[in-house]
């Protein structure tokens, strides 16, 4: 029998909240058992209840942390002793990055049909509510389902084809982008305040987490609440991986094309081209309030996404990737999975990860062909426990990070021992037809500690026009370019002059043949010849001497476009 790592107090723990909210859900005719997800466990976290005398703190640290080290400066020894060692990350990220995830609130309530699951929560004298919609793959229940942000996320024909359902969640039912700080909306923050300094990412991953309330409550004949995945593309990506870093009830977690304040390392992105953290942080209140005090010094930080990845651990982690836009990160979201990827291989699970970003089309969140068979395995092997193929590491070229160049530490070889996570059996795995040739290893090798802190390894300087000086009163506009055969992204910067501005425009004459298809941080008018950039509510004031960025993407050259400021 498979060893699935989870507590044997489940079935008790289901039967009583199957029971307590049994009028909540539709009953159909039950199908026949289905086999448990591998790896996952009963609770939303289960070190819940580990205790520190301190966490680690704030400190500079151009590498990236090590995963495996107390707050006391020893490291683990044994697999049992990642549950805490988890937790300490944990709450790290929420601390310094995320803000806080509440835990289960006092009363979760629904229902699930073939169609639609809705949630109502009740905590502190505060009530909300909101729905997602169901989409059955074919065949009787109960199903495993995948959780696609915005319906924007892994190809949903291929996840309902292979036999999951596809629930569509709106992250903005739950935390509605495009407002303050101090003025957040949505269900999460009318239980717990406009004002609340948790983003709206972990915002995102609660309301996957009431979800998963309900369907756990449900008399489990239509979803199964142990089998459960979750994924979205670009902002979306974002909040799939920290879904799936936050509640270990998640059995698959899949981000596409997540760029900054996904998965690419926090220390990497200044090197790359990336969009900025600063950009992020401002563009939209993702992160964590307190992640404010970072953007500028990420070394600072005491936790980097290498370890957010490892949250996941021993769960399955399908990250998909685009090396053709710069803008992404592609390049340190490379070295965050690497770094994962030990994390894995520590707890003798490094079959479960997978890195995937040797792809040949550019434009972003496409369906992808070279992501079709990895995403039908991995939907095997965790959501129906009938596969067991083998994670691989299928970097591409173009922008492929090295591990070695941002760590100091080495990884321990963790001893088994009561409590500790199940080491699965090795199996080869089949290439996938429709892929090119893997660019790298399929298994990431240790990384050697260095003898000497070298330069940590940065993407080509992306063409650049040159940097004007400001006019009194005036703006300007710079331009950086990641180009390539059919497509580009622009990276533009607008700066102030002498005095502040309240508001710009950047007027872009495009070569010919040069379209938009998207833009970010701004608001565009036209797509070709000459294209008008406002900017976005968050952006437009901007300090004397001071920057901000937005940026779009495009089809054709882009070599040779001017821009002008007012």
């Amino acid at each position: 029998m498979r060893s699935t790592g989870r507590s044997k107090s489940r079935p008790a723990v289901v039967v009583a909240a199957s029971l307590a909210l049994a009028a909540a859900a539709v009953v159909v005719p039950h199908a026949p058992p289905a086999q448990a997800a591998p790896y996952v466990e009963v609770v939303e976290n289960a070190g819940a209840d580990c205790t520190f005398p301190s966490l680690p703190a704030a400190q500079s640290n151009a590498r990236l942390p090590d995963p495996f080290k107390r707050a006391d400066g020893t490291r683990i020894t044994s697999k049992a002793d990642w549950r805490c060692q988890r937790e300490q990350t944990r709450r790290l990220a929420e601390r310094y990055v995320y803000g806080e995830k509440p835990g289960r609130p006092a009363t979760v309530s629904g229902s699930v049909t073939s169609s639609r699951i809705t949630v109502n929560v009740s905590h502190g004298g505060r009530s909300t509510s909101f729905s997602a919609n169901v989409s059955l793959p074919s065949g009787n229940g109960p199903h495993p389902a995948v959780v696609v942000y915005g319906g924007f996320g892994a190809d949903t024909a291929t996840i309902r084809s292979s036999g999951a359902a596809v629930i569509s969640f709106d992250p903005y039912a739950v935390g509605k982008e495009g407002t303050g700080r101090a003025t957040k909306q949505g269900a999460f923050y009318d239980i717990y305040g406009s004002s609340s300094q948790t983003g709206l990412l972990m915002a995102w991953a609660w309301g996957v987490s009431r979800i998963i309330d309900v369907i756990e409550a449900s008399d489990g004949t239509i979803l199964r609440a142990d089998a459960t995945g979750v994924t979205g593309c670009s902002r979306f990506g974002k909040g799939a991986i920290v879904a799936g870093a936050f509640d270990q009830r998640i059995a698959l977690t899949m981000p596409i094309e997540s760029g900054t304040a996904g998965v690419p390392i926090f220390r990497g992105i200044p090197g790359e081209g990336a969009q900025s953290l600063s950009s992020a942080y401002g563009e939209q209140p993702w992160f964590g309030d307190a992640f404010g005090s970072y953007t500028g010094n990420p070394n600072n930080l005491p936790v980097d996404t290498h370890q957010l990845l490892g949250l996941v651990a021993p769960r399955g982690l399908f990250i998909m990737d685009n090396p053709h836009i710069a803008n992404l990160g592609p390049r340190s979201a490379s070295v965050a999975a690497l770094g994962a990827a030990e994390i894995y291989r520590a707890l003798g699970a490094a079959g479960n990860i997978t890195y995937w970003s040797d792809v040949a089309d550019g434009s972003h969140c496409a369906n992808r062909p070279e992501w079709r068979t990895p995403l039908q395995q991995n939907i095997q092997k965790f959501l129906l426990g009938t596969g067991s193929s083998q994670g691989q590491m299928r970097i591409s070229s173009r922008a492929q990070g090295s591990l070695a160049q941002w760590v100091d530490w080495t990884t321990p070889t963790l001893t088994d021992g009561p409590g500790s996570t199940p080491s699965p059996t090795p199996t080869s795995s089949p290439t996938p037809t429709s892929s090119p040739t893997p660019t790298s290893s399929p298994t990431p090798t240790q990384s050697p500690t260095p003898t000497s802190s070298p330069t940590p390894t940065q993407s080509p300087t992306p063409t650049s026009s040159p940097t004007p000086t400001p006019g009194p009163g005036g703006c300007t506009a710079t331009v950086s370019l990641n180009q390539w055969n059919g497509g580009f992204v622009a990276t533009v910067r607008v700066t102030a002059g002498s005095s502040s501005l309240n508001g710009w425009t950047t007027t872009v004459a495009l070569p010919g043949g040069a379209a938009v298809s998207n833009a970010w941080s701004s608001v565009s008018s036209g797509t070709s010849g000459t294209v008008r950039f406002t900017n976005a509510p968050w952006n437009g004031s901007v300090g004397a001497g001071q920057s901000t960025e937005f940026g779009f993407q495009g089809t054709g050259s882009g070599q040779g476009l001017t821009l002008t400021c007012t």
